[in-house]
């Protein structure tokens, strides 16, 4: 058997192609089902409020606690639009220290005394606030006599973070790459991208709260797609909120679950299925205070879950004596804030707002304006007009440094009692490991050598997969094993043939390993996305672990240590001289595993990563598959420098 032919090797004992996804699946079952017993529990308004108090903290806790809101907003308007009837004021506000969100205000003519607002929060539109649609809600709002504040998001608009001013270049898209790209490099940190989207929406609640003309007592919000999310998590956060729209975004986690997509960064929260939130906490963190649902028919966002929502959390109205909440109005459309859903936005905000049930027009005749005009930056960019413009990156590379001065503070015993004990709870603390109960195969000799295929179980209802390559000069001896581990594993050995050959001359059994989702175990693909690539099916189920407060990383790690534990039961291997060999990033698992067992004797790693909080403090950076290595909270605690050391590597 060629080695062309063991690359293409399938097992056919094992449907191991679709483990991954039914082990995520069904443990994010599980904690669903939680969820809902949890909140069926709730019988009484002090339930509901300890329920609301409870999800609010974990949301916060979950992406890394919220910055400090004192830093003075310093509003510039740098111009207006006269629109008959209407003005738009371009403002830019800092939310932080030199984070510039750029707004645009729609000011009703004539108000005599403090009005009613919206927040309008910006889905995944590259131009933010600025794309025609959400241009055409604003408009409709504020004809009914409304106040709207539109917000540039992140990565958004004239907010792009990667904006090169000298070139105008982008060296990173705007929008869910943009977000990805940042927001992968907070989970490290033990933060979420979600923190400084939830932050920046309540600092826009500050501003309207500091003009005369805004009423604080009558905030609204509204916003739909990554816009809803934003929505719902100010719904969640913010006291404030007097009445909320989130539009196309509230379904179920279930359901969305079993739609096959994945979700960008600010819309990963680690841990909060296991803690057992779902859509109807954020829809319920507003009870008794007025809600309309907004949603389309024929979106990715399954409807079955958002009626399913809505219809569970009306009990909780009922609590206040409040009847026909949360309100739903849906059209039959594809994924957008569509005209009717505007003209049901505006009479819901109208009427709990205003206190006034007749609408004064409809969103079709609309005409949004061309972008540069309501652009609040001369360049179009704040990063183009500050000098000064912080974004994401800066914020991570701060967070950093305060971690790495707080760890200083300890000794280097403590640190590593701390960091060790952290991570065993992190690979191994919720894991059960089950009989291995291997199944092998012997294969023709390949390339000279002898191999055998092995897969065995790493945990309940995990296979993992191996080939174990021998020498046929050391038949019958009892040899030292080393575990082989790099990108597709069993699937990419021709690039590796050489170190397995010499390897095996030097009596050494070598045991190419498949940790989960890789060589043999490889998924189907859930979406049209490639595989590895981003939001790809290795995306989407390693974001769905994240959620149960797991990740992949950890799970590598672990199968790791059960390859070293099915050494023993190879024939004429001995299992007291294990060592790990791993290439590129994949080293990562073997470093992580080699720290918490005794058992494995050495490790090399050939172009691995150097120091993961170098990564974070890279402006740049591979993206390729990058949540498959990240170990969310890691340099709260240690980095692979720290490991070696320790290690004494």
């Amino acid at each position: 058997m060629g080695i062309e032919h063991l690359e293409k090797f399938a097992l056919h004992i094992y449907d191991v192609k679709d483990q991954f996804k039914r082990w995520v699946y069904d443990r994010s079952k599980s904690a669903f089902a939680e969820g809902d017993r949890a909140r069926d529990g709730i019988l009484t308004v002090d339930d509901l409020k300890a329920r609301q108090a409870l999800m609010r903290r974990k949301l916060i806790d979950a992406v890394g606690g919220l910055p400090p809101s004192d830093h003075p907003l310093n509003p510039t308007v740098t111009g207006s639009v006269d629109c008959g009837g209407y003005r738009i004021d371009k403002v830019i506000f800092e939310s932080r220290p030199s984070t510039y969100v750029t707004c645009n205000l729609y000011m009703p003519d004539g108000l005599q005394s403090p009005g009613a607002a919206v927040v309008f929060l910006c889905g995944h539109s590259d131009n933010g606030k600025q794309y025609d649609r959400y241009q055409h809600v604003c408009q409709r709002l504020v004809a009914e006599g409304l106040i709207v504040l539109a917000v540039d998001p992140v990565g958004q608009g004239e907010r792009l973070s990667y904006y090169e001013p000298d070139t105008g270049e982008l060296p990173v898209k705007p929008s869910t790459r943009e977000h990805d790209y940042a927001g992968s490099q907070c989970l490290p940190l033990g933060d979420g991208l979600a923190r400084y989207f939830i932050h920046d929406a309540m600092r826009a609640v500050d501003y309207l709260c500091s003009l005369p003309s805004v009423d604080p007592e009558r905030i609204g919000v509204t916003g739909n797609s990554g816009g809803g999310l934003q929505t719902s998590l100010v719904m969640l956060c913010d006291p404030r909120i007097a009445a909320a729209a989130p539009g196309t975004f509230i379904m179920n986690r279930e359901s969305y679950l079993y739609a096959g997509q994945a979700q960008d960064a600010e819309q990963i929260w680690p841990g909060m299925t296991k803690h057992g939130l779902d859509h109807e906490d954020l829809i319920m963190a507003m009870a008794p205070r007025p809600v309309l649902v907004l949603a389309v028919t024929s979106d990715f966002f399954p409807i079955e879950g958002t009626r399913r929502t809505v219809e569970r959390t009306r009990r909780f109205w009922e609590l206040f004596g409040v009847a026909h909440m949360p309100g739903l109005k849906e059209d039959r459309s594809v994924h957008q804030y569509s005209p009717p859903l505007a003209d049901a936005a505006a009479a819901f905000f109208s009427e709990h707002l205003l206190g006034v049930k007749e609408t004064k027009g409809d969103a079709s005749a609309i005409v949004p304006f061309p972008q540069e005009v309501l652009n609040c930056a001369r360049s179009g960019q704040v990063r183009g007009d500050y000098s000064d413009a912080r974004a994401v990156y800066e914020e991570n590379a701060d967070r950093l440094d305060e971690i790495e001065r707080r760890l200083a503070a300890l000794s280097d015993d403590e640190r590593k009692e701390r960091a060790l004990s952290w991570l065993r709870e992190r690979i191994c603390g919720t894991r059960t490991a089950p009989q291995l109960n291997p199944r092998h195969l012997t294969l023709s000799s390949t390339e000279v050598l002898s191999v055998e295929s092995y897969i065995w179980w790493s945990q309940e209802g995990v296979f993992n997969h191996g080939f174990a390559f021998r020498d046929p000069k050391f038949a019958g001896t009892s040899l030292p094993v080393t575990i082989g581990l790099w990108e597709r594993g069993t699937n990419k050995l021709a690039d590796k043939l050489s170190w397995i050959r010499k390897t095996c001359a030097e009596g050494r059994v070598v045991l190419v390993l498949d940790v989960t989702g890789e060589g043999v175990c490889t998924p189907h693909p859930i979406n049209p996305q490639p595989v590895w690539g981003l939001f790809g099916t290795i995306h989407k189920l390693t974001t769905d672990l994240f959620w149960l407060d797991d990740s992949l990383a950890a799970v590598r790690a672990y199968d790791v240590m059960r390859a070293v534990d099915m050494v023993k039961l190879i024939p004429d291997c001995n299992p007291d001289r294990t060592n790990l060999y791993a290439h590129g990033r994949f080293g990562i698992y073997a470093e992580l595993a080699a720290a918490l067992d005794d058992r494995i004797t050495d490790v090399t790693v050939e172009e691995g990563i150097g120091s993961v909080a170098t990564w974070v403090r890279s402006r740049f950076y591979e993206s390729y598959d990058t949540v498959s290595i990240l170990l969310p909270g890691m340099l709260q605690y240690f980095d692979l420098p720290d490991l070696r050391r320790w290690g004494g590597r």
